[in-house]
């Protein structure tokens, strides 16, 4: 695995922005990216976050969030090193509390309302209808590498929705569609002394917003469709289109998100898999989260 390149990545930075040195002290660290608060010799302080494809956008993701009024942190300066992405933006300080679901309807509403950004990739109903396609090429180019041997029924559960795709990523542009955030949840969302910021958009995109609110509960407990729908309704209460509550694929909306937010997962899962992490000594947890997403995805969907 190569190296990452965050010491020379922030020296740039601080030459960038006329700093000499930073101590530099480690806040969330992973294979993929990495998040460091550096005190200047002033004691002034900033965040570095550094990332590796595919998360190095966010620094365009996050300029053009703020230039259509989205409250997000300032990027101070961004550089991109041997396909590394490194940015200095401002330090938001401690959070006060943590987000609740009345702040992440209040986010989502003003985040969907923005205009869409040309910049951003785009998912719409035709992008959708191909998750599971994709994520079969994913298994195809595993198994060819000797991996995910013993996952006949992962492939099996793909050609079921993918037979049925067409017909259930009907109505993917129906409003909310725009702006996604894709990293949704409490811990995106920073509520400091000053008011909140939106955290995390390496991963932004254009498509469908109930994706967004299908993802802030987040995957660890079993997909809770009624908690969506009440989220859904908290949502239009608060401003958001009241087309978030009508029915598109045959199903209702909150089926539709969650199921198509749990197959989005899937194919990102296996891609990760054998394209950006690509360690077998992963594939069994990979191969778990699928399995559990997937029987997720049929039930909600009902294929």
């Amino acid at each position: 695995m190569t190296t990452n390149p965050s010491a020379e990545l922030l020296d740039n930075l601080l030459t960038a922005t006329g700093q000499t040195t930073a101590a530099r002290e480690e806040v969330r660290v992973w294979s993929m990216s990495g998040v460091e608060r550096v005190t200047f010799p002033d004691s002034s302080t900033a965040i570095f976050k550094y990332a590796k494809k595919p998360f190095d956008g966010e620094d365009q993701a996050l300029r053009l969030a703020r230039t259509l009024g989205v409250p997000v942190p300032q990027v101070q300066a961004s550089a991109v090193l041997d396909g590394w992405l490194g940015m200095l933006m401002e330090d938001l300080g401690p959070s006060v509390r943590e987000a609740d679901d009345l702040d992440g309807v209040a986010a989502a509403v003003i985040l969907h309302g923005s205009r869409t950004a040309p910049p951003l990739p785009v998912l719409d109903q035709q992008r959708l209808r191909t998750l599971p396609a994709r994520a079969l090429e994913h298994l195809e180019r595993l198994r060819k590498a000797d991996r995910w041997q013993d996952a006949d029924d992962v492939e099996d559960a793909l050609d079921r929705v993918t037979q049925a795709s067409e017909a259930r990523s009907a109505g993917a542009t129906i409003a909310p569609f725009g702006w996604v955030h894709s990293e949704f949840h409490p811990t995106s969302l920073h509520i400091g002394e000053r008011g909140w910021r939106l955290l995390d958009f390496a991963r932004a995109f254009t498509g469908p917003g109930l994706l967004d609110l299908a993802s802030w509960h987040g995957t660890i407990d079993p997909p809770h469709p009624v908690r969506l729908r009440v989220f859904l309704e908290q949502y239009v209460t608060a401003g958001g289109t009241p087309d978030a509550l009508v029915p598109r694929g045959g199903l209702a909306a909150e089926n539709w998100a969650l199921g198509w937010h749990r197959m989005w997962a899937v194919e990102w899962f296996m891609e990760q898999s054998i394209r950006w992490i690509d360690d077998p000594a992963t594939d069994p947890a990979y191969i778990k989260a699928v399995r559990r997403h997937l029987s997720d995805v049929l039930r909600l969907l009902e294929i």
